[in-house]
């Protein structure tokens, strides 16, 4: 199976929806995935996903099914004390480095004014929301791996949601620390990661990185990351 992520376009975040500029940057999104082969599309119920997602299904002529799991994570303190940036991970993953710590060991994460961030919790809802989705689609986790167990896995699907939750995704399914991967792949609007896993029934298979946040599509526009 294939698995198209792609984050969301330009936001307002205030109205949860799409600018102008979004807009525009999922047009050509869509034009980069239309020859992908994709049977099946999934987003985010948040309306930046949404709205992302509906200019792909509208070019395939598919239906847009939503994923509560892969709404986009919250940060911040967990009891009231401080936590570093109000919990911000990308911020958090920058802090850390200046202070020396190694992003692949989160030993760090125990300690204050880490440990206390609501977002662990949020990893965790979204590592139980991939696991439960991806049994659906034919695919039943044991230990860090996944054993093929459906019949209809030889397709391409795509993911349409946000940089957090995305990443949270892929921290759980390829086993690498979240806090990592937020400064490893930092996601731009429309950015496309693709992940492949082996369709031969019955055998255990791991994710492999076919594609990791490409946002060839969208650089004439000129508009820098953020996150």
């Amino acid at each position: 199976m294939k698995i198209i992520f792609v984050r969301h376009g330009h936001p307002d975040y205030v109205n949860d929806c799409l600018t102008p500029l979004g807009h525009r940057q999922a047009a050509q999104a869509a034009v980069r995935l239309k020859d992908e082969g994709i049977e099946q599309i999934f987003s985010s119920p948040y309306g930046r996903a949404y709205e992302t997602a509906q200019h792909t299904a509208k070019m395939l002529s598919k239906d847009v099914t939503k994923l509560d799991f892969i709404r986009e994570i919250k940060w911040g303190s967990s009891n009231g004390e401080e936590v570093y940036a109000e919990g911000h991970p990308w911020d958090t993953s920058l802090y850390a480095i200046s202070l020396g710590h190694a992003l692949m060991d989160e030993e760090w994460t125990q300690n204050p004014p880490f440990c206390n961030n609501i977002v662990f919790a949020e990893t965790e809802r979204v590592a139980i929301g991939t696991d439960a989705w991806l049994e659906s689609l034919g695919y039943k986790r044991e230990g860090t791996n996944y054993r093929v167990v459906g019949d209809h896995t030889d397709r391409t699907i795509a993911v349409f949601s946000h940089g957090g939750s995305s990443t949270a995704v892929f921290s759980h399914m390829l086993n690498l620390p979240f806090f990592y991967l937020c400064r490893a792949l930092c996601p731009d609007f429309t950015a496309i990661t693709v992940l492949t896993l082996s369709d031969e029934k019955g055998t255990l298979t791991a994710p492999t990185i076919e594609i990791a946040n490409d946002s060839r599509h969208i650089r004439s526009e000129g508009i820098s990351y953020e996150m």
